[in-house]
């Protein structure tokens, strides 16, 4: 199908040229409502349409099916079942709803921050991943994510070992009975990590197979769960009015258990007689009553209680306060007397005591308790698969994190006591939840999946807070209950929590997710997605630039800010890259890096090329690990734009003191006479100036000099710009080994030997280690080579100026011209610019300079063609059109400026040197070989720069000096102070 034919009958013509990039408002819409991709043009849409139309299956989940039930499910976990009584009995009922309310106060803030980030924008397939990622970067998002991943694994395996647990201890408890504790000890780790890895390879089979078929019964194990949780509060119930007869046997106020006897007695009376029980025997020698027994046993009475007294019996006074204690201490009741032993006889390995396997205290049981609260996300991670996801997760969310806090409160006070899966990262799912199974503690595992899971809300909460405060204009949450403070106190707790739960755990969680941070740092994000980051760091750029004073910085803190100006070839490649190394060696990283580049031509027409040139750039440095700006200004000509660029480089207070550049090689080259004007006006500039000179032969980042030297020749005061270069080129690695020499020149009058103490005082104070030399330049006699040299200086430069006032005067020949049929034009209003151009050009010799003379009056004849109309309206029109110029009157003045020119270039071969230049030139070369014999095998050799001349009659001299002075030299910096002290002596 054509072009023509694509746009019929949409009535938008007007707009034809834009539907490749801009899409029609009707295919916007279409593809936005099925949660796809935007279309890149009308054509590509159409194409899809008519082609491609494949009916989407719309996710159906609801709030309650879709989130609510599936928080409910993943909040109601292990913990709650065999943990949270237990906590309830060693740290209290007050200390427990601390414990409680403190957790779910975290989960509800990171619920309500969740809910804002949701509402915030379509949430596709990616749950928390991606609304961290798209809040906070792909850094944080990444980092997050695979903490969250950690902390769902480990998850697995707390549950797979709450399954055995409950097998081993509840279930099961006869069979892996032994006699030995120690050994029943070990021997439980040891049936925990084979029932776990067991069950765990099951569980990975179930799901490699799909775990779409367990998902379809997630209802009923959900109904499981609810309904042992009403068995619960129905035996609370019960006991009230009707407590069960399970007993528990206490020797003095020590909790006994009953594994290795069956009677709670001492003694019993069998047939009229006194006998002693098997309880007897474990603490005595013997079964007669004359045995020697245990003091504590012999002192303290054996008495039975109730193991459940019911909530009647006054149980929740007695719980209110805590009881921790260390690792193995014995099981205590408080209000039963106990007379202390002075002695304990043991005569068994093991006594029958019930003792504590875990040391207890407050900050430990929040960590093992936390994971019991986790689960929010359960709904978020399911975002691709629900009908309104920013409906349904803040609903779902929030709803069950009040229900799951409503049963876990009054719990507290209630007790007494190929086929589409991922294969590979389904086993390393595996082996990861493995490692937790090893572990075979439930409650060493709690504390690790707690770290991760509040690493990720911590971040939830940091990503609503900052979008926030910073106000982004795309931050319009549906969600409106919400506010940064509530964001802030949900982070603070989260972090909290982290180091109250174990501090060590919480310093290893922050280390993972720094490292994998600082991972896709370092391997690049592959799209910008507008983050929170982002905008954070401009928000502080912002303020850091406001602050920054506009004036100049103080001399301590200066460092040379540099805009580096690079010359692009044809295919705006880089002509010179290792400027940018030498940037690079020079900065360290440090302080502010412009990188600049001039593209001659108008905007509009050179717009893909500028774009092509600023990604060679980027590239470039990236490659030469430079860390700065690309700023790449197009102007009609070259010198135009790097005055430009000079003068509106950098922003603020950030803005360059110092400008690098390559040596003009070509300035000598016929085919461009006036290129080294483009160099002379920026040594004009009021700024510091770097030149480096055969910048081919500068080191690249990855060489390394192994000796040399690096020679200062100090020949006037530049601020100190020549002291301070030195020594930051030798922080890098190319230039480490490389010694500094300062070379100064002393002259008739002076005394060079105080000269050297006074230079090598002045270095002591300025902290710069190098050796010092005083040259001494003794007066003689100008040479015939310097007469000859300044002699055909002087010579080209006479002769650039007759070229380039022939120039200027056919300039004037062609503004004449066009000026006299400017005036025509008025004359003949109804003539079209085509025919006036003819006309002129009708009067013109036919040959190339007369050609481009007569385009040059047609095109600015038709520049001026619109002025000149709007005053035809106004002037009569003369019947007929005079020309002033006639072609025999061209040709004569063509011919009378050719005698002219010739008669100049005659000139030429009686000049006299000028005795200034012939002075200057006497320096350069008298400087230069001075430097040769020298520095000529020095590793770079830095230069004070000439200033250009006050008078720019001069320009052309000025490069012959410079480039007499460093002839013969293979790597030279030519430096220029910007007017200012630069190093300072004080502290």
């Amino acid at each position: 199908m054509e072009r023509e034919n694509i746009y019929e009958g949409k009535n938008m013509a007007l707009f034809e040229e834009e539907m490749d990039s801009n899409p029609m408002v009707s295919s916007l819409l279409n593809k936005l409502a099925n949660y796809t991709n935007l279309s890149q043009g009308v054509v590509e849409h159409e194409e899809d349409e008519d082609s491609k139309r494949k009916e989407i299956k719309a996710p159906r989940m609801g709030t309650f099916i879709g989130v609510y039930l599936p928080c409910l499910q993943n909040i109601l976990g292990v913990i709650l079942f065999l943990r949270l009584t237990w906590i309830v009995g060693a740290a209290g009922i007050l200390e427990s709803f601390i414990i409680v309310f403190m957790c779910c106060t975290c989960t509800m803030l990171t619920a309500i921050s969740m809910s804002a980030i949701a509402t915030n924008g379509v949430v596709p397939a990616g749950g928390s991943y991606y609304m961290i990622s798209r809040s906070l970067g792909p850094e944080f998002g990444g980092a997050v994510g695979l903490c969250f991943y950690l902390g769902t694994t480990f998850a697995g395996a707390m549950y797979i070992l709450g399954t055995i647990e409950i097998f081993l201890v509840s279930l099961f408890a006869a069979i892996f009975h032994s006699e030995d504790g120690e050994g029943e000890n070990v021997a439980m780790l040891n049936n925990m990590r084979v029932y776990g890895t067991c069950t765990l390879a099951l569980m990975a089979m179930v799901v490699f197979v799909g775990v779409k078929y367990v998902n379809k019964l997630a209802l009923v194990f959900l109904a499981c769960v609810i309904l042992s949780i009403l068995a619960i509060y129905a035996g609370v119930i019960k006991t009230a009015f009707d407590p069960p007869s399970i007993s528990v046997c206490l020797l003095g106020n020590r909790t006994l258990s009953k594994r290795a006897f069956d009677t709670c007695a001492k003694y019993e009376y069998r047939n009229n007689e006194t006998v002693t029980t098997d309880l007897w025997k474990l603490f005595c020698n013997g079964s007669m009553l004359s045995a020697k027994c245990d003091d504590y046993f012999a002192q303290n009475n054996v008495t039975e209680i109730k193991g459940i007294p019911g909530i009647a019996s006054g149980i929740i006074r007695e719980n209110l306060w805590s009881a921790y204690a260390d690792k193995g201490a014995f099981v205590e009741k408080k209000d039963k007397p106990s007379i202390p032993a002075s002695e304990e006889i043991k005569f068994i390995s093991s006594p029958p005591y019930v003792l504590t396997d875990i040391m207890t205290y407050f900050t430990m049981l929040v960590g093992i308790y936390f994971p019991s609260v986790t689960g929010i996300m359960a709904g978020s991670n399911r975002s691709g698969d629900l009908r309104d996801a920013q409906k349904s997760i803040p609903t779902g969310t929030i709803l069950a994190i009040v229900t799951t806090s409503f049963i876990c409160i009054l719990l507290v006070f209630g007790h007494g006591k190929a086929n589409g899966e991922p294969t590979w990262a389904l086993l390393l799912t595996a082996l990861i939840c493995e490692i937790g199974i090893l572990i075979a503690s439930l409650d060493s595992v709690a504390p690790i999946l707690s770290m991760f899971f509040l690493m990720c809300y911590m971040f939830v909460n940091l990503a609503c807070a900052v979008q926030t405060l910073l106000r982004t204009p795309n931050w319009r949450p549906r969600f409106k209950f919400y506010h940064w403070t509530l964001s802030f106190l949900g982070m603070s707790l989260c972090l909290a929590l982290m180091f109250i739960c174990s501090w060590y755990y919480a310093l290893f969680a922050m280390l993972i997710a720094g490292c994998i941070y600082k991972y896709i740092e370092y391997r690049g994000a592959e799209k910008e997605w507008g983050d929170g980051i982002r905008g954070l760091s401009l928000n502080a750029a912002r303020f850091a630039l406001l602050r920054v004073e506009h004036g100049p910085p103080h001399t301590k803190n200066w460092r040379p800010q540099v805009l580096v100006m690079l010359n692009l070839d044809s295919e705006q490649c880089v002509k010179h890259p290792r400027l940018l190394s030498f940037n690079t060696q020079l900065k360290a990283g440090k302080g502010l890096t412009i990188v600049g580049s001039v593209l001659e031509g108008t905007y509009l027409d050179k717009h893909q090329e500028a774009q092509r040139a600023e990604e060679n750039i980027r590239s470039l440095m990236g490659a030469e690990k430079t860390k700065g700006f690309c700023q790449l200004v197009v102007s009609s000509s070259l010198r135009d734009g790097m005055s430009h660029l000079i003068q509106s480089a950098g922003l603020g207070g950030m803005k360059h003191n110092t400008v690098l550049m390559a040596w003009p090689e070509s300035w000598k080259q016929s085919d461009n006479p006036f290129s080294w004007k483009n160099f002379v006006d920026t040594t004009a500039a009021q700024q510091a100036l770097m030149v480096a000179k055969n910048i081919d032969m500068f080191p690249q980042n990855q060489e390394r000099f192994s000796e040399g030297n690096i020679d200062v020749w100090w020949i006037v005061h530049d601020g100190g710009m020549l002291m301070l270069l030195p020594f930051l080129l030798r922080q890098h690695k190319v230039w480490r080994k490389c010694r500094m020499r300062i070379f100064t020149v002393a002259q008739m009058d002076d005394n060079s030997i105080q000269m050297k103490k006074d230079l090598q005082m002045f270095l002591y104070h300025l902290r710069i280690s190098a050796e010092v030399e005083v040259v001494e330049m003794v007066e003689n006699d100008i040479s015939a080579f310097t007469y000859e040299k300044t002699l055909m200086m002087e010579q080209r430069s006479q002769m650039l100026k007759q070229m380039q006032l022939s120039k200027n005067e056919r300039e004037r020949e062609i503004q004449s011209i066009s000026n006299e049929s400017r005036c025509s034009i008025r004359r003949k209003s109804r003539s079209s610019p085509q025919s006036i151009g003819q006309d002129v050009q009708a009067l013109l010799p036919n040959d190339s300079q007369e050609e481009e003379v007569a385009q040059l009056i047609h095109d600015r004849n038709t520049a001026s063609h619109s002025a000149a109309v709007a005053k035809t309206k106004e002037v009569a029109t003369p019947e007929k059109v005079q020309m002033t110029w006639t072609k025999e009157k061209l040709i004569s003045e063509k011919h009378k400026n050719k005698d002219t020119n010739a008669a100049g270039f005659r000139d030429l071969f009686t000049l006299k040197p000028n005795q200034s230049n012939v002075r200057r030139m006497h320096t350069a070369v008298k400087l230069n070989g001075v430097v040769l014999n020298k520095s000529q095998d020095a590793q770079l050799v830095l230069l004070n720069m000439p200033g250009p001349p006050k008078n720019r009659q001069g320009d052309e001299n000025y490069m012959e000096f410079l480039e007499v002075l460093t002839e013969g030299l293979n790597r030279v910096l030519l430096v220029r102070g910007g007017g200012r002290e630069v190093i300072t002596i004080y502290s």
